[in-house]
């Protein structure tokens, strides 16, 4: 077996561990900080919307020994100062966006853009986009995340209960501030592909998040029947248990995303891969952090706050003071919680890592074989 094929076996035992939920407040901080970056590089600089959104032409060039830095300049020059993106094509060619222009403002452009770059006028393409068609696609944008959030949080609250419902709510909003705030501070062009990626981040959030769950909804299972664990120690194995299965479908994910975003973006210069890899790669690798890092452990602040909860935390300490006072050899589990015997009722111990209970404690030795 590999060493990470090993050390996600003992995560799944409980033999090893991070305690994610007793360090949760750092890591709150640090979401909250990179929050208000995000909104306030919102806030400064605003998102560029492309001609999709705000309105524009697009004049598609032949051949032409023109840079892209240099057609930038002289297509900004000709639309009298209206921000252009230039991007290169094959064979030569070149494809300039000018964002704001209307069709009387069009053809001038185009005439003064064929003078420009040293091609006949009738060999330059032109198309508009009148602002009316972006302001459709971003509303039904809009409409599509309304829709997916509500049944979000609907079957949460049925599969699981309503405090999942939420936590994944919050990481689900947290995910997409910051995949926004990035575009903002990135400065790269919001086009349909953009609203495409959000869109398609919002599954794989959802799905390590929904990961976590499962293994905490089973594991948390009659929990109030027994005195070794409280809710929080028993979220925080679950986060241990599932972390190496989170890393890899995370990892696997964002390579493909950063060959489209690196190569076919950066070195190819394909703009449309820009849009989406940008959003998919910012918005998995923000769906993995908050899947861990935020959303159990909100989950276990707001159980912890139920009375039952609080009660078998009560019971729980009640229990490893007895423990210590007796000067009982109990074993101690990854988060630094004793795993002593079940109680005297005989009710199961919870969890499906928990390790057999030792039938020699009572003799002052473990358990095992004989010499």
């Amino acid at each position: 077996m590999s060493k990470l094929g090993n050390l996600g076996a003992r995560l799944y035992r409980g033999e090893v561990g991070y305690d994610f939920i007793g360090k949760r407040k750092i890591w709150y901080g640090l979401s909250i900080l990179i929050t208000i970056v995000a909104i306030v590089g919102l806030a400064v600089r605003g998102l560029n919307m492309g001609i999709e959104f705000s309105g524009g032409a697009v004049f598609t060039t032949p051949k032409t020994s023109v840079s892209a830095s240099e057609a930038q300049h002289k297509a900004e020059s000709a639309a009298g100062g209206h921000q252009a993106v230039v991007q290169k094509l094959g064979g030569g060619a070149l494809r300039i966006q000018i964002s704001g222009l209307d069709t009387k403002q069009a053809v001038p452009v185009q005439e003064e853009l064929a003078k420009d770059l040293n091609v006949q006028v009738k060999d330059v393409n032109t198309q508009l986009v009148g602002p009316s068609w972006g302001e459709q696609i971003a509303n039904k944008a809009w409409l599509g995340l309304g829709i997916f959030m509500v049944l979000v949080v609907l079957y949460l609250a049925i599969a699981f209960e309503w405090r999942m419902a939420v936590a994944a709510l919050v990481a689900l909003i947290h995910d997409l501030t910051i995949t926004v705030g990035v575009y903002a501070l990135v400065g790269f062009e919001v086009t349909p592909g953009t609203v495409i990626g959000l869109l398609t981040i919002l599954g794989y959030s959802l799905y390590d998040t929904v990961v976590v769950f499962d293994s905490l909804k089973e594991a948390s299972k009659d929990i109030t029947k027994q005195t070794r664990f409280t809710y929080s120690e028993i979220a925080n194995r679950s986060i241990n248990g599932t972390l190496v299965r989170s890393i890899n479908t995370t990892v696997v994910a964002l390579l493909p995303v950063a060959g489209l975003l690196f190569v076919g973006g950066g070195v190819l210069g394909a703009g449309m891969l820009n849009d989406i890899s940008l959003a998919l790669f910012v918005g998995l690798a923000a769906g993995a952090y908050s899947s861990i890092f935020i959303a159990t452990p909100l989950v276990a602040d707001l159980k912890s706050r139920e009375p039952q909860m609080k009660a078998l935390a009560k019971r729980v300490k009640a229990k490893r003071a007895a423990a210590t006072a007796k000067g009982e050899d109990q074993d101690e589990s990854q988060d630094g919680s004793p795993a002593g015997d079940d109680d005297a009722d005989g009710a199961a111990v919870v969890g499906p890592r928990q390790q057999p209970a030792s039938r020699n404690r009572g003799r002052g030795r473990p358990s095992g074989k004989r010499r």
